[in-house]
């Protein structure tokens, strides 16, 4: 249970990534937020209920 105020968004929420980061593994690549969400360097994010979101780079980052 999040104890941030203002409380961080839930896993199932669209702006998720929002969340704070409780523990951080940089030179694995990846993040564990406080909404239980794993979080990767290339975007791609592991959710709670083990749901995998795919990477999401913004267009413009790929021109």
């Amino acid at each position: 249970m999040c104890t941030h105020n203002p409380t961080c968004p839930t896993a199932d929420s669209p702006d998720r990534e929002a969340a704070h980061v409780v523990a951080a593994h940089p030179e694995l690549g990846w993040s564990l937020l406080c909404n239980a969400v794993v979080v990767f360097e290339d975007t791609g994010e592991l959710l709670p209920d083990g749901q995998v979101i795919a990477p999401h780079r913004p267009l413009a980052a790929l021109a």
